[in-house]
Order: C-alpha cells, then sequence, then structure tokens
C-alpha cells in the first residue's frame, strides 16, 4: 500500500470564490455540492487537456483563431520575428 501525499491548502477569500464557481461548473445539479478535491481534479484534468487542444490547434488552424481561445492561465503565442535561443 502506496502513501498518500497531503496537504492543506490556505482558502483565502479569492481561492475560496474560485473554489465555489468551480463547484457549480462541475455539480450534477442544484443541490449537488462536490468536494474540493473534485473542483481541483477537473481543474487539472481541463488544464493538460486545454495544452493538448492547443498544441493540436496550432496544426490544423491559422494563429488569429487559435488566440481567441487563449485564457490567463493557457495561451499560444506566435511571434513574428527570429529570435537566436542560444543567449
Amino acid at each position: 500500500m502506496g502513501s498518500t501525499k497531503r496537504t492543506t491548502i490556505r482558502l483565502t477569500d479569492e481561492r475560496q470564490q474560485l473554489l465555489d464557481r468551480g463547484k457549480e461548473i462541475i455539480a450534477a445539479g442544484p443541490g449537488d455540492d462536490p468536494p474540493n478535491s473534485d473542483v481541483i481534479d477537473a481543474a487539472l484534468t481541463h488544464l493538460i487537456e486545454s495544452q493538448e487542444n492547443f498544441e493540436d490547434a496550432r496544426t490544423k488552424l491559422d494563429p488569429t483563431t487559435v488566440k481567441q481561445f487563449n485564457t490567463s492561465v493557457v495561451s499560444l503565442q506566435y511571434r513574428t520575428s527570429v529570435e537566436s535561443r542560444w543567449r
């Protein structure tokens, strides 16, 4: 049996508001109150899938279309200049 890592998350007012909004999104109905762990799992899954979708979209869509779906967390940036990675 493996050990489980546990952590305590400080719930600032802003973080609690985000969790409450997340609960509304994943709730099965008006009376459902999913645990914070379900909200966090859903958010992490969404983050990973969004990144994969951006990478897939990069090869199929033009930059202007893809950039419409940028968020403050995940975005795809296009550069108009060539920059050296050596320095």
